[in-house]
């Protein structure tokens, strides 16, 4: 439903999105130019969507919308309208760590921490599609994040870590 500004005057044009965020619905007037990124930082307050190259190649901004994963910065907010969007922050269980979370920790998978919740997001739809990836798959599954901090291995060595909790 399109409206105009909600002072009367000739401001932006809006559209009203309900969105599930993190198990929690979430109802908003937003402009259509929106991006998704910028709905879950600025809107919802979730500060683990990370926008960092704006053109979907780093990875940074990675969230799950209805179970599969995307580029937030490349997505607009009312394109989310009625899905499921599971952030980083929707990870942890009555404030413990995902098994994910906690791997990325024990094997020191990071440095700066700016691309960690992408990395993190990316793992878990790889280890819910393939629960026992090898390192092979596991390349290929983190391809489109980018790190520039660390070499890679322990990321790697993060998602066979978290392989491992997940199945115990």
């Amino acid at each position: 439903m399109s409206t105009d500004s909600t002072d009367g005057t000739d401001g932006p044009v809006t559209e009203e999105i309900t969105v599930t965020v993190n198990g929690e619905p979430v109802t908003a007037a937003v402009e259509p130019r929106l991006k998704l990124s910028d709905f879950l930082r600025y809107e919802c307050d979730l500060n683990g969507v990370r926008v960092g190259c704006e053109h979907g190649v780093c990875g940074a901004c990675t969230v799950q919308q209805d179970g599969r994963t995307v580029k937030s910065c490349l997505s607009y907010a009312v394109q989310a309208d009625g899905a499921e969007i599971e952030t980083v922050e929707g990870l942890d269980d009555d404030g413990s760590l995902h098994p994910i979370q906690e791997a990325f920790h024990e094997t020191h998978a990071l440095q700066c921490g700016f691309c960690t919740s992408g990395f993190v997001m990316a793992t878990k739809e790889l280890l819910e599609e393939n629960p026992d990836p090898t390192r092979e798959e596991i390349e290929t599954g983190l391809a489109d994040n980018i790190c520039r901090c660390t070499g890679y291995q322990n990321i790697y060595e993060a998602v066979e870590h978290a392989a491992e909790k997940m199945e115990e």
